[in-house]
């Protein structure tokens, strides 16, 4: 819509989780070096954390895109309360086809892909999002299937992904076996002020854009209403683009930005973490 009044390829602030948008500030590409890391090491364990928003998927992605050919990656995204079993949803990402439905030919037909995937010089990654939702009965399944691995030999990998209340679960008595096979383990953080400015600059630049269309201190004001959570930040630039296009507005300044967030708080649409929207003193939108 406002791609091309922009000079914009696409989109700068969708939100799906585009790797070619990734945004390394200092704690994401630490994290992005812990993963990679775990997986050459052979961790049987890893752990990714952090706030709804805060770029874990993103990372995921990069790090499933470089992975190549040497590891078989089954990717589950679909957590939820009702999630009674680990084995037919790696059987499904996967794409391995058990005997039958039963429990133990599921278990069966997973440990066979992986030890079969081993004997062709390839490791089996099980990267499992949402992981919050879990029961401990699941999380504990996800151990026991672990223990395919031997002292020498790792052929399944378990990379854990979720929400702040996921490191809650894991610190329980009952799963202490697993948290010590724990070896990398990372929270992502929000951004500071000066992230914020850099990640909306460095996703406008790789859409194609111009990396002042944000005055500083829109991008200051994004920040402190946004919380430094990536997700809302898309959320406010791209609406600020909508407006700005609407008005004919060639770079988004304060004033527009104030115009969203006061907008949006009216009908309660949007989550704004850095306090009260200042309605006052806002002009009107009308362009120019």
């Amino acid at each position: 819509m406002y791609e091309r009044f922009y000079g914009l390829r696409v989109r700068p602030f969708a939100l799906n989780p585009d790797p070619a948008f990734l945004f390394l500030s200092r704690q994401h590409a630490m994290a992005l070096t812990l993963l990679e890391y775990g997986i050459a090491s052979n961790a049987a364990f890893g752990l990714l954390t952090g706030e709804i928003g805060s770029g874990k998927t993103t990372l995921l992605r990069r790090v499933i895109r470089e992975l190549g050919s040497q590891v078989a990656v089954g990717f589950v995204s679909n957590t939820h309360s009702g999630f009674t079993s680990i084995h037919r949803w790696a059987c499904s990402v996967l794409e391995i086809v058990p005997a039958d439905d039963s429990d133990v030919a599921l278990y069966e037909a997973l440990v066979d892909s992986f030890i079969r995937e081993y004997s062709r010089g390839r490791r089996t990654l099980l990267i499992v999002d949402e992981a919050q939702n879990l029961s401990i009965e699941v999380l504990e399944e996800l151990r026991l299937l672990s223990n395919v691995n031997s002292e020498r030999d790792v052929v399944l990998q378990i990379l854990l992904v979720g929400q702040p209340e996921l490191r809650a679960t894991l610190s329980r008595p009952e799963l202490v076996q697993l948290a010590q096979r724990v070896s990398i383990d990372f929270h992502l953080r929000p951004l500071t002020a000066v992230e914020t400015g850099a990640y909306i600059q460095h996703r406008l630049v790789a859409a194609g854009g111009r990396p002042d269309l944000f005055a500083p201190q829109a991008r200051e004001q994004i920040h402190r209403l946004a919380g430094g959570i990536p997700r809302l930040i898309n959320q406010l630039c791209d609406m600020a683009l909508v407006y700005g296009y609407a008005g004919a507005q060639r770079q988004i300044d304060l004033q527009l930005v104030l115009q969203v967030l006061s907008d949006r708080a009216d009908v309660g649409a949007l989550p704004v973490l850095g306090g009260s929207v200042p309605v006052a003193g806002v002009a009107s939108h009308t362009g120019g």
